[in-house]
């Protein structure tokens, strides 16, 4: 007789896939408001989105209901979230997100994503690292500091503030920066090592 952990664990319908497709309805739902300018309801929302990034990897890590479609999944929706909020952002004139912003997010999220598909394929392990984890924190940062600074003030922000959304934004595409650096070093020495 099988445990009710090995029961879960074998399931793809677990409770860190249900969050992880919970923060996928959410991110849909992020878009939506800001294309109807309910900025409040979107910093809200994103706030809880960001959070729950972190509560589905816990509870896979701390319960053995990792999944094959969990690591899938879970790296998607976060892209999906970060990338499409930072465009949106780009497209409204008072969060003063410029549209190169988003480029370097998304090129960076679609580097590592092509990167980790060609080693994992091959059967190396292109795992996630520290700096990955720290990029998507100041990415959730800069952009949560963005929604919040809508929601408030709209274009009327103070001069601190933006100049605080400015260091957050800023601080955010240097991680990305060098998260992507990071992936592509460890992605060529994974690279020249010969196939098994």
């Amino acid at each position: 007789m099988t445990s009710p952990a090995a029961v879960v664990e074998s399931s793809w319908w677990n409770v860190p896939n249900q969050i992880t497709l919970g923060r996928l309805l959410l991110s849909l739902i992020i878009f939506l408001t800001l294309e109807l300018q309910w900025y409040w309801v979107a910093a809200v929302l994103f706030v809880l989105a960001a959070g729950t990034d972190w509560v589905d990897g816990y509870w896979a890590r701390r319960y053995g209901q990792v999944t094959r479609l969990g690591r899938i999944l879970d790296p998607f929706v976060d892209k999906f979230l970060i990338c499409g909020v930072f465009i949106y952002l780009a497209a409204i004139p008072e969060a003063r997100v410029y549209g190169w912003v988003a480029v370097i997010i998304t090129a960076r999220e679609l580097l590592v994503t092509a990167l980790r598909g060609e080693i994992e394929g091959r059967g190396g392990d292109f795992s996630a690292r520290w700096s990955g984890k720290w990029k998507m924190a100041l990415q959730c940062v800069a952009a949560g500091m963005v929604l919040g600074g809508l929601a408030v003030w709209g274009e009327d922000a103070p001069a601190g503030w933006r100049w605080a959304v400015t260091a957050g934004v800023t601080l955010a595409v240097l991680i990305t920066i060098h998260s992507g650096y990071d992936y592509v070093v460890a992605a060529m020495r994974l690279l020249r090592q010969p196939q098994a």
